[in-house]
């Protein structure tokens, strides 16, 4: 199909929108061919991958439960792990099997809606998850900044440039994308591999101190026993300061967008990736299993050797406790090691959520027409992504406590959506016990995303910025492309190739019908209106075309048009779209490009006022067909001679 000519771009231009794709242009279809479902890395190195961004936690995550927790530290850890095992591991673990291809639980959810309905839904969740990968992007460049700044080699020199340092680690990582950057699973692996070898030390030698000394202890439990009296109270407090601990259960849903590249067995196919499914799970349990022995014993030595005052703003522990172990235990050599190995992975975790961000976007948004064509480039979102994370970091002030409640609402949102998903697919397959079971996660996760909400609205207050911008540009790129040729094949079957070719030999002329009760009067009185309204002679034949909109919020979809013969004489084209005038303007220029003859579609106006009539095609594929149709034609074929006849009377 023919497409309007432009002018050549700028270099700029063509380098910002280097690898733009042209879906539902021409006749190609949009989906790439999948690669075999056994390519791929072994699992435990695509743990790695997803490793950095849910270990890089560690560098954080012991001080945010010490200021959130206090002494009780280690009980509110010992809990986040009881909810990340028995809660979080068994909902992705479902999640991987219900989404082999890591389309993850927002895929899961839109199955289940159609329509607008389905799409503002998954735009709400993709808010969220904007909010989730941005809010990693920030923080892991305040937390690295922190590790940086309170090096006892450089604290005297960068001390107060924290928002510099963080600006621009986060314009390193934008540049870094513009020129163009591969996600290594090689580079992953070696930062896990150090940074948690590392960490292992400091936990080593922490032990052997808090042991070694074991006034450190006694002093602990005399302290925990005098402010909450006994267990129950530390447990029912512990339950109560759960919300705050929430980052630590970050990961999991990057855990199964990186399934695609789980090798799997050799006899994988994409409709059933049986050895990828049982790989992920074996990759989600050991991420968690590690998460949760690093987790448990980084709190206790966190808390008992280090002052309390120290974890506040200002403290030298605040945003690294680790690191703070590191340098009091083991001197600043190896602590200044460790503060790379830290910097290094927090800000990989950066580039990793970047990359995420990168891919999820355009896996919704192009395929509901909701993004501007540019939207596809990598560059041009890139520098949005990188604007709106110099606005967040800002509004911040970079610092790490502030945006801990933005990032574990995003994380709570999405877990939440992933565990009511598999409550619904386990109802469906009537699983009573697994429905019970996630069911109750479900509540937990739901209780724990509220009352997050509630004490920390900054997640909530970022995630509405975000769903809100994305609705409205999401909206306006759907309206800009309303007339767009979104069509992205056409198939005929046999009854309709014999009808097209038998047209080719004279003039071919459609009738657009909309079916009513489809009966020998109405076929009869049609043609009658249409040779009176255009003044033709009874010996000209016509080929009827009626369409039935299917799900009018779909943008981009195949057409199949079957032909059928009603009442022993009328020549029936029947097609299901998600639009009426893109399925009859598609269908006429397929039927040009096949015969090579210009084709003539007769319409009758339609009643009433032409802005509903706009509005009535924007939301439902229907409305005032006849003008719509001809300007979908107009912007698919410049070329007047070879456009098309739009008759209408």
């Amino acid at each position: 199909m023919a497409t309007t000519e432009h002018p050549p771009p700028s270099r700029l231009r063509t380098w910002m929108l280097e690898g733009l794709s042209d879906m539902g242009k021409g006749h190609a279809r949009p989906e790439a061919q999948p690669e075999p479902a056994h390519k791929g890395q072994r699992w435990w190195r695509v743990m790695c991958l997803t490793g950095v961004d849910y270990f890089s936690t560690l560098g954080y995550q012991p001080g945010i439960a010490a200021l959130a927790a206090g002494l009780l530290s280690p009980i509110a850890t010992l809990v986040l792990v009881v909810v990340t095992l028995a809660g979080a591991l068994p909902v992705y673990r479902r999640v991987a099997e219900e989404s082999p291809h890591g389309e993850g639980s927002i895929a899961m959810l839109e199955r289940l809606l159609s329509f607008w309905k389905g799409k503002l839904f998954v735009l709400t969740l993709l808010g969220f998850a904007a909010t989730d990968f941005l809010i990693t992007i920030t923080l892991s460049a305040a937390d690295a900044s922190t590790h940086l700044i309170e090096n006892p080699h450089l604290t005297s020199t960068l001390h107060g440039q924290q928002m510099i340092i963080t600006l621009l680690l986060v314009a390193l990582l934008g540049a870094v994308f513009l020129k163009g950057f591969l996600e290594a699973i090689g580079v992953a692996v070696a930062l896990v591999v150090v940074y948690l070898g590392l960490n292992a030390v400091v936990v080593v030698v922490g032990m052997w101190h808090v042991f070694t000394a074991g006034h450190v202890v006694t002093d602990w439990t005399s302290a925990l026993t005098t402010e909450h009296g006994n267990i129950f109270a530390m447990i029912g407090v512990s339950l109560l300061v759960f919300p705050k601990l929430a980052l630590g259960l970050s990961g999991f849903e990057t855990g199964v967008a990186v399934m695609p590249h789980v090798q799997g067995d050799p006899d994988d196919s994409e409709d059933k990736p049986t050895g990828r499914i049982r790989d992920t799970k074996k990759l989600l349990t050991a991420a968690a299993l590690i998460m949760s022995v690093f987790l448990i014993a980084t709190s206790f030595i966190t808390t008992v050797l280090i002052p309390a005052d120290e974890f506040k703003s200002g403290g030298q522990a605040n945003g690294r406790a680790l690191a703070y172990l590191a340098h009091e235990y083991l001197g600043n050599a190896f602590g200044t090691v460790y503060d790379v190995s830290t910097i290094a992975i927090l800000w990989f975790a950066g580039a990793s959520a970047m990359a995420g961000l990168l891919n999820l976007m355009p896996r919704y948004l192009p395929r509901y027409g909701m993004a501007p064509h540019w939207a596809r480039a990598v560059r041009p979102m890139v520098i949005v992504f990188t604007l709106v994370a110099f606005l967040v970091t800002w509004i911040f002030d970079a610092n790490v406590d502030a945006q801990g409640g933005a990032y574990a609402t995003g994380v709570l949102v999405l877990m939440s959506s992933a565990a009511i998903a598999v409550t619904i697919a386990s109802r469906r397959a009537a699983q009573r016990g697994w429905t019970v079971g996630f069911a109750v996660v479900s509540a937990v996760l739901l209780y724990v995303t509220v009352a997050n909400v509630i004490e920390r609205p900054d997640g909530v207050k970022i995630g509405a910025c975000f769903i809100v911008g994305i609705i409205l540009v999401s909206l306006a790129s759907r309206l800009a492309r309303a007339f767009e040729l979104r069509v992205t094949h056409v198939e005929l079957d046999d009854m309709a190739e014999r009808f097209i070719r038998d047209m080719a030999s004279r003039k071919i002329r459609f009738i657009a019908n909309e079916p009513d009760v489809r009966d020998k009067a109405e076929y009869r009185d049609k043609v009658e209106q249409i040779r009176a309204d255009n003044e033709m002679p009874e010996q000209e034949d016509f080929v009827f075309v009626e369409v039935t909109v299917t799900d009018p919020s779909e943008f981009e979809a195949g057409l199949t048009v079957r032909g059928e013969v009603l009442h022993n004489r009328y020549r029936v084209l029947t097609v299901e779209s998600s639009s009426i005038p893109n399925a009859l303007a598609a269908l006429l220029l397929h039927v040009r490009d096949a015969t090579g003859c210009t084709p003539h579609i007769y319409f009758e106006w339609t009643e009433g006022n032409p802005f509903a009539n706009f509005l009535r095609f924007f939301l439902f594929g229907q409305g005032e067909v006849a003008p719509v149709t001809r300007e979908v034609l107009r912007e698919a074929e410049s070329d007047r001679a070879r456009r098309p006849r739009v008759h209408t009377g």
